[in-house]
């Protein structure tokens, strides 16, 4: 995000996510997706382009190729973390335990991290608090809840269910900034909403290929 910008990374990172999970259960597990799951997967990646796109583009942003492709190796990591984590909890281990165990080593691999570059995050009482939402909010209940539903959706519905992310940043703008949103940005909304609801309430869930 440094490098493309935000709305860049965003799309990026949010929307590889879903096509990498497809892939990666495709090539473990011999799946086949329903037409459905690709036709909900396709539009509310058109919709996420359309909310962002009416968005003012980052000027100083940095080398944008790098940017993707660091978009694109965060999409991919997010989707290896999802399908591990749904094959843990699907094989009898609570999702909270699964959950623990990921945030906390991978806390434990960022704390030379923290050190070396954290000190801006300890300077001051305003810093201190938001990174203390950005942990129990953001990362430790949602997470939870994330965990929750690995248990009943796979990887790849559930990185889908996810696009629906930028739709809520978006609405938070707008109704608690100020920000305003341009005639294709709400129809991307829009689009977003209906692709994520016809994929949860249609059972646009993957199938397992015939042998």
């Amino acid at each position: 995000m440094n490098l493309a910008g935000v709305a860049v990374g965003t799309v990026v990172s949010l929307g590889a996510a879903p096509v990498f999970a497809a892939g990666i259960e495709i090539l473990t597990e011999r799946r086949a997706f329903t037409r459905l799951w690709a036709l909900c997967t396709l539009a509310a990646l058109i919709g996420m382009v359309l909310l962002i796109g009416g968005q003012q583009p980052n000027q100083a942003a940095g080398s944008v190729p790098l940017g993707v492709l660091l978009g694109l190796l965060a999409g991919l990591s997010y989707a290896l973390c999802t399908h591990a984590s749904h094959h843990v909890i699907a094989g009898g281990h609570s999702s909270r335990a699964a959950m623990g165990a990921l945030f906390g080593l991978g806390a434990l691999s960022l704390v030379p991290v923290l050190a070396v570059t954290g000190v801006p995050l300890l300077q001051s009482a305003g810093s201190l608090g938001i990174t203390a939402y950005l942990a129990i909010g953001p990362m430790f209940v949602a997470y939870l809840l994330f965990g929750h539903g690995l248990g009943t959706v796979r990887g790849s519905t559930a990185t889908s269910i996810t696009l629906v992310e930028p739709l809520v940043a978006t609405l938070l703008a707008v109704l608690i900034v100020g920000e305003r949103l341009p005639l294709s940005g709400w129809a991307g909304l829009g689009l977003v909403l209906l692709a994520v609801t016809a994929l949860v309430t249609a059972g646009g869930l993957p199938v397992r290929s015939p042998r």
